[in-house]
């Protein structure tokens, strides 16, 4: 392994596996002293979001292997990583999030057998819902985990703490899990890619089963690309497995884009949002931006979906939760949480009929939603409708955690497909994000998808607030029609700009409502000691569209420096003088969207 000077003022840290593989490919970085660095920003976390991190002593061993390998041969060679705590990795003990259940696995699992072979090095284990069992990420008997945004709302569970440990850059990628949601839930809420996969192709060997016939080990990403990577790694048939599958061609093998392609879209009465209306505008920005990139948009019955899904925790299948840990649970469960303790026990009521009869009732489901499944390539809905601070979801911890698993509970149950999108933010700054789901087998077709999605989207990589590498747009403010749910907002979303924040501007600017109409025009003029903050919005545009959008904007309106509250400058729409003769001053309603109200 090439010993190569680290120059921290001039080298950016890579935020992706393909980032990471170039720096070390190029010299800028050096494999010890980064996963050193890296092993010291996990010790740091404040986010609540380990359980247990190797010692130096092992990160030796894992050096000392890398020196031997050839990087153009590895991969993942050097790629730092963690590992949900329901899944075996030898030297760390494996806890499921319940200390009375510790045990030492003998042997790591076999997808974090393959990742190491690959070059991959794990960190540590992560924090979960106790036996994985929650899409909250408060039910661990060592705390919440942290929000990676603002850390008063839930990170979304069951796999907490990968999710945040990517979302803050500690790791490159992390391995969770997906009953219910565990592995697409967590990355809507940390602005991450979520590869659901087909129920199979990735090995459950080494896992502490949570249901073992819907079980899915998963990934979480900043980038759609590294699921792919990752998708070529870990989907490794393991004989050991049971349940493992090879993958089937199912015929959207070719895909690489959602030009042409058939996107079923649910009906608005079909879809919840538990009052978060923030989420719902999201969501149809979603579908707006599927339209934009071609795909033909057709309304889809949902309705047989979802009553698939009540079956997960309202009918036998919590059995299964309850199998997993039978000898455990019967002699400690008052070393369970409350929570798990009711879910769990729950399940000694249920009897092999109500089993059976619930398998015909899945089949009936089945056979009904594939069906419908045939008439589309894939469907987009919410991850999950809504997102909830840590303090309601104690005060409310079955109903809250149910609402969260809408989209997700039936997934596993009816054997589909799925990636979980980044897809924008609310104005507090929280991520909402998609899943696009298909029929099963359909995992390479979903990351080539997600890859398009990422470049038109065009976000920030988790909470790190920095682009895609290959990805250049500028911040463009706005102060009128262009603003979220204002009338000229669709021709923003059209050109691929996505919301950063809003905000206000200096003390500096006037507001006028120009001569003419309709429609009526704002007016951003620059009256420096005599002025007032006016509301704006910034956005962020792709350079390549951005000469697309001015010339959709009217004399005497152009584009110049705006200077906001924080003191920053920032591009955006700006009157010339001539432009306010005849004008209204409109600055004392502090904004476009007051304006629009008052009148």
């Amino acid at each position: 392994m090439t010993k190569t000077k680290i120059i921290l003022q001039t080298v950016a840290e890579p935020m992706t596996i393909s980032g990471l593989r170039e720096a070390y490919l190029n010299g800028e970085l050096n494999a010890e002293q980064f996963l050193r660095g890296k092993l010291e920003q996990v010790r740091a976390d404040s986010s609540n979001a380990w359980l247990s991190v190797i010692s130096d002593q092992q990160l030796d061993a894992y050096l000392a292997d890398l020196a031997k390998q050839d990087i153009e041969q590895l991969p993942l060679f050097g790629v730092p990583f963690a590992i949900k705590d329901n899944i075996d990795l030898q030297g760390l003990d494996t806890t499921a999030g319940c200390e009375a259940y510790r045990y030492q696995p003998t042997e790591s699992a076999y997808v974090v057998k393959q990742l190491i072979k690959a070059g991959a090095v794990p960190l540590g284990k992560t924090s979960l819902d106790q036996f994985a069992t929650g899409l909250v990420g408060t039910r661990s008997p060592w705390g919440a985990v942290n929000n990676s945004f603002d850390p008063q709302y839930i990170s979304g569970g069951s796999s907490s703490g990968s999710a945040v440990a990517v979302a803050t850059n500690q790791v490159c990628f992390a391995l969770g899990t997906d009953t219910a949601g565990s592995g697409r839930v967590p990355a809507a809420f940390n602005n991450l890619y979520g590869l659901k996969p087909s129920k199979g192709l990735l090995s459950c060997s080494g896992v502490v089963p949570a249901c073992r016939t819907l079980d899915c080990v998963t990934f979480f990403t900043k980038s759609a690309e590294d699921l792919s990577t990752l998708y070529q790694v870990g989907a490794s048939y393991d004989e050991s497995d049971c349940y493992a599958r090879y993958a089937i061609e199912q015929g959207l093998e070719a895909t690489t884009q959602f030009s042409g392609l058939r996107v079923g879209v649910p009906s608005d009465e079909q879809l919840k949002f538990f009052g978060n209306e923030e989420y719902r505008k999201l969501y149809a920005q979603s579908v707006a931006r599927l339209e934009s990139l071609g795909a033909e948009v057709i309304p889809f019955d949902l309705s047989p979906f979802i009553e698939a899904a009540n079956l997960l925790y309202q009918g036998p299948w919590v059995a299964e939760r309850y199998a997993a840990i039978e000898s455990f649970f019967n002699s400690n469960q008052e070393q369970c949480l409350d929570v798990i303790q009711t879910i769990v026990g729950g399940a000694r009521n249920l009897s092999a009929a109500d089993t059976f009869k619930a398998m015909y009732q899945l089949q009936a489901f089945k056979v009904k939603c594939d069906q419908l499944m045939d008439d589309v390539d894939a469907v987009l809905t919410p991850t999950a409708g809504t997102i909830y601070t840590i303090d309601e979801v104690n005060n409310d911890p079955i109903a809250l955690n149910s609402n969260l698993g809408y989209y997700t509970n039936f997934m596993n149950l009816l054997d589909y497909s799925a990636i979980a999108m980044p897809a924008g933010f609310t104005d507090a700054g929280l991520p909402f994000g998609v899943t696009l789901f298909a029929q099963a087998f359909q995992d390479e077709a979903l990351i080539a998808l997600g890859k398009e999605w990422q470049q038109a989207m065009n976000l920030p990589l988790g909470a790190t607030q920095v682009e895609l590498e290959s990805s250049e747009s500028v911040d463009l403010l706005v102060c009128g029609a262009h603003m979220k749910d204002l009338a000229l907002n669709h021709q923003l979303i059209e050109l691929g700009a996505n919301f950063k924040q809003r905000t206000t501007t200096s003390e500096n600017y006037s507001l006028y409502c120009l001569a003419g109409g309709p429609p009526l025009r704002p007016g951003l003029v620059r009256t420096p000691n005599k002025g007032e903050k006016i509301e704006v919005e910034i956005w962020r545009v792709p350079k390549k569209q951005l000469g697309a959008l001015l010339v959709q904007i009217p004399h005497p309106l152009g584009l110049g420096s705006v200077e906001i509250d924080s003191g920053e400058w920032v591009k955006g729409f700006i009157c010339e003088g001539i432009g306010i003769e005849g004008a209204e001053d409109i600055t004392q309603t502090g904004g476009w969207r007051h304006f629009l109200t008052r009148s």
